[in-house]
């Protein structure tokens, strides 16, 4: 590992070359906050995926690409005279400082969860920060993972289940709904409005359950996700062997390729 001095000047070697490349790449002198934007969010999403299959040299890049997109910002900011990357560090510093009250004040904190307890009532506090409960979840947020946050930050002023175990009756409840809504005469309820409704409050009530459990639903779900494809690219590959097409088997015989898949993960 690179000792502080040697991480520092890596850092300023990063600032500099983005000085060079503002100055005299077409490219770079083009880019706004707003041309920038999109290409944020998907390193962003580059970045969750590296974490997901705990790949560490795939992490470090993509990690490297994110902080591209923050000094970029930064630059941009100096340019107009509106911030620069001492700034954001500092503002930063002084946000943790302030949320760290347990570390660097008199509050006491035993565990992560009273951690999460203080958070929220710091943040209440905070000049220029949440002026609700929930003020502080972006908009933009993927809707699995804005559910988890939500759910999140009510438990931690004590809006939550006693026993995590009674979630599951609200479960049951939801999928009772559904059903009953799936049931009904009325064909326009089917499709999207209330059905999709009743579906959301299951989904809603399972992603409770996922806090509840220490899960997070989002990786879950990735680990599924990945997992599927693994599976079906394996379907896919012996039926190139075999030369068939997927559209010309029939179910019962991917599936006999699949439980080969299945087999070949243990």
């Amino acid at each position: 590992m690179h000792t502080r001095e040697e991480q520092l000047a890596a850092f300023g070697r990063l600032l500099d070359i983005m000085d060079d490349l503002r100055e005299k790449c077409p490219w770079d002198r083009k880019q706004t906050f707003d041309s920038l934007r999109q290409n944020t969010i998907e390193e962003t999403f580059e970045l969750a995926t590296a974490i997901s299959r705990h790949d560490m040299t795939e992490i470090s890049k993509e990690l490297g690409d994110v902080l591209l997109h923050v000094v970029f910002y930064a630059k941009m900011g100096s340019e107009t005279n509106d911030f620069d990357i001492a700034d954001v560090c500092n503002r930063l510093c002084d946000k943790l400082i302030f949320r760290h009250p347990h570390v660097y004040g008199d509050e006491a904190a035993k565990n992560a969860e009273d951690v999460s307890h203080l958070w929220e009532q710091v943040k209440l506090k905070e000049k220029g920060g949440n002026k609700t409960v929930l003020g502080g979840i972006p908009d933009g947020l993927p809707s699995l993972v804005k559910a988890y946050r939500i759910q999140d930050k009510v438990a931690n002023v004590g809006f939550d289940w006693e026993n995590r175990e009674d979630v599951w009756a609200k479960v049951k409840e939801e999928i009772a709904e559904f059903e009953a809504e799936m049931r009904s005469s009325d064909e326009s309820a089917k499709f999207g409005g209330s059905l999709e409704a009743e579906f959301g409050d299951i989904l809603f009530a399972l992603i409770n359950a996922a806090r509840l459990y220490k899960i997070r639903p989002d990786n879950a779900l990735e680990q599924t996700n990945l997992k599927f494809m693994r599976r079906f690219n394996y379907v896919e590959q012996k039926a190139h062997e075999q030369g068939r097409a997927l559209q010309d088997m029939s179910l019962k015989e991917m599936d006999e390729l699949w439980n080969e898949a299945k087999k070949t993960e243990k």
